[in-house]
């Protein structure tokens, strides 16, 4: 009994009267700052017990649930970080060219005359060619021998023997010659003859077959004043320029860059010369060689709207007595004779002969005769 009195004793501050019944502070699943202090433990009843139970499971559940889609999250990240930096890699180390594939660009509309110009330059592109003229200079310090370029002009492939044809005035003092293609193949070329007053050089290369490209040789003798026709050239050192225009005028005459001599026939164009266009060619509209680009009328050295060709039939017979003989040779009289001034103030018609070389046709016509 004592024992039971002590326990009770003890346990009378924590059981219930029948009647005084304690106000208990509602249960909480919530985690206060504040501990309580007369309820140091905490009895849990079955319904709340359940309910904790049921709402961790569902939190846990929530968690599993936020966890799965979090690493699905990142999963999907780093995918696609990994096909970013493989498609970048590709792209690295794949050619440029490659990747042009991905750009899309639409159609450029060309009109018929636009398209006409284009073909006709990519057709006769390679068949064009770049001329360096080096000279020997010797350095004033060091006294060492050294080739500088002195000049640079244009021609084109005249045959598939190697032959190309540009003015006189473009090599004329070269101790060295480089000819470059369309391809930016250079070769050392020779001159095989030329002609001064004709303004007329003719060189040779050792090019593969496959690079000789000859032009197609037209006709000049029917030109007409307003056709159109085509310059392609290197101005200034800019390489396969081509410039368009029209014929200006006919059977022009202008003086020969070397020796002053004239030229005759000469063709007069708009299209744009200017230095480095010497040599070149003109061509029609159909793509044919009508003349040799020679000379511009200009106060200040560039074009300005007067350019001037030698016409392909007179370049055709000098061309083919240069590959043939290495020289021009031309009929000549072998006689001096007196101007036309003398004549009119002597009051006689015709030519007055004043002599005739013994070693001249003329003079050894009259040796024979005699």
């Amino acid at each position: 009994m004592a024992a039971y009195s002590l326990l009770s004793t003890l346990s009378s501050p924590f059981s219930r009267s029948p009647n005084r019944t304690p106000k208990l502070p509602p249960l909480s699943l919530t985690s206060t700052s504040k501990p309580s202090f007369l309820f140091p433990t905490r009895k849990l009843s079955l319904p709340s017990l359940h309910s904790l139970i049921f709402n961790q499971s569902k939190n846990s559940s929530n968690k599993n649930s936020s966890n799965n889609c979090i690493v699905s999250s990142a999963f999907d990240s780093f995918f696609i970080l990994c096909t970013s930096l493989a498609l970048s890699f590709s792209l690295f180390v794949t050619d440029v060219g490659a990747a042009s594939a991905f750009v899309v660009t639409p159609p450029r509309k060309l009109q018929s005359d636009e398209l006409a110009t284009v073909r006709l330059f990519q057709e006769n592109t390679p068949s064009v060619v770049y001329i360096t003229n080096l000279a020997v200079r010797q350095d004033a310090f060091t006294l060492d021998v050294l080739e500088v370029p002195q000049g640079s002009g244009s021609g084109f492939v005249w045959d598939t023997d190697g032959h190309i044809v540009t003015n006189y005035h473009v090599i004329r003092g070269a101790s060295d010659l480089k000819v470059t293609f369309a391809d930016q193949t250079t070769y050392d070329a020779k001159v095989v003859g030329f002609d001064q007053d004709k303004d007329v050089a003719v060189l040779r290369v050792d090019a593969p077959k496959d690079k000789l490209r000859p032009i197609p040789i037209g006709v000049s003798a029917d030109l007409l004043v307003g056709q159109k026709v085509y310059a392609i050239g290197n101005p200034f050192g800019l390489d396969h320029t081509l410039t368009t225009g029209v014929i200006s005028g006919l059977r022009r005459e202008i003086s020969s860059a070397a020796t002053g001599r004239p030229i005759q026939d000469v063709i007069q164009t708009d299209a744009a010369i200017n230095p480095g266009n010497s040599g070149g060619p003109l061509l029609d509209s159909s793509g044919n060689l009508i003349g040799i680009n020679t000379a511009i009328y200009s106060p200040s050295g560039a074009n300005s709207g007067v350019g001037f060709s030698i016409p392909v039939d007179t370049v055709s017979g000098i061309v083919d007595q240069l590959v043939k003989f290495g020289k021009v040779t031309r009929p000549i009289l072998g006689i001096k004779f007196a101007p036309d001034q003398s004549v009119e103030q002597l009051g006689v018609s015709g030519v007055l002969v004043l002599d005739a070389p013994a070693n001249g046709p003329a003079g050894k016509a009259l040796t024979f005769n005699v």
